[in-house]
């Protein structure tokens, strides 16, 4: 899609933009973590919409996680297969998409206020 959206495959050691790319097994131990939390937070979430959200950023979690379990260089040490590149600007992959849509979703339910919840409440 010219220069806004492209293919390119990298191999991401770090976070967002290769940040921490010297503590690969640090983020993984944290995702792991993060990945159970948030999977007890959807359980327990006040509505569906707040459990869609979260469940959308734990599904983009888990499938970074998966990357750094078993992608070399080797069990937890993983690299994070990345491919759409945006200008410039990084190269992503589908779960950080997803991810992104379930935090904006989290931050639209948010400004709507505590007044939906599951039970209407």
């Amino acid at each position: 899609m010219g220069d806004w959206l492209g293919l390119q495959l990298a191999f991401n050691p770090g976070t967002v933009m290769s940040l921490g790319s010297d503590s690969t097994w640090l983020l993984t131990v944290i995702a792991t973590a993060a990945s159970i939390a948030l999977l007890i937070a959807a359980a327990r979430a006040p509505s569906a919409g707040w459990a869609v959200a979260i469940g959308l950023v734990w599904g983009g979690a888990v499938g970074n996680l998966l990357d750094r379990l078993f992608a070399p260089p080797g069990f937890g040490r993983g690299h994070v297969t990345d491919f759409l590149a945006y200008g410039n600007l990084f190269i992503g992959n589908l779960a950080d998409v997803i991810l992104g849509f379930g935090v904006a979703l989290g931050v639209l339910l948010y400004l709507r206020g505590p007044n939906h919840t599951r039970n209407g409440q």
